[in-house]
């Protein structure tokens, strides 16, 4: 019953008009699909942060990761830091790094590779989540890649569906930690029309 609940919440919130400007990749037969990209928020969502200031992945969150990454499925974040941290997203994204090895406590390191440039961050103190731009600036670089948005906080996954994303609000009784990846799969599938048929 959970996963057909969680496959018509997939298929509500999947944007069907993704005819947003961007090429997308294609699958080796030719055909255009939708490229699902999975971004995230980072504090509570992946990572906890314990009561003496140390940093480590949320239950679960590592796994997920190394799931995302085995099928191909690109990630990106969508965090809060202070604006000063630095002049772009490359600059902010280095002293988030920063910050978070410093109190890191896992056994294994922060899986910041994965995230590629897909580290989105304020400019401005306006900018800061739940305003609207960050996921803004998320879709403008999405092409026809269709996105998921996964956070603990309710209004930051209903901004992002507001927006378009297939949202998930993690942490909740009765569902999976995060949105399984075999449904984050579904999103990529071939868009309809795209081969030439209805």
């Amino acid at each position: 019953m959970a996963s057909t609940v969680l496959c018509a919440t997939v298929s509500a919130a999947a944007p069907t008009d993704v005819s947003a400007a961007g090429a997308s990749p294609s699958r080796t037969d030719g055909r255009q699909r939708a490229c699902p990209v999975v971004y995230f928020d980072l504090g509570e969502t992946l990572v906890h942060t314990g009561a003496d200031g140390s940093i480590d992945y949320r239950t679960g969150a590592a796994v997920y990761l190394r799931a995302l990454r085995e099928r191909h499925i690109g990630i990106g974040l969508i965090t809060n830091v202070p604006p000063s941290w630095g002049a772009t997203d490359a600059e902010r994204a280095a002293r988030l790094k920063r910050e978070v090895d410093a109190s890191w406590k896992g056994s294994a390191p922060f899986a910041w590779e994965d995230f590629a440039d897909r580290i989105l961050t304020p400019r401005t103190e306006a900018e800061r989540k739940p305003a609207p731009v960050l996921w803004q600036r998320a879709k403008a670089d999405a092409g026809r890649c269709r996105l998921v948005f996964q956070a603990e906080t309710a209004e930051e996954v209903q901004v992002a569906a507001s927006l378009g994303f297939v949202p998930y609000q993690i942490g909740q009784p009765h569902r999976p930690a995060f949105l399984p990846v075999g449904l984050v799969e579904l999103l990529g599938a071939p868009l309809p029309g795209a081969d030439g048929r209805p």
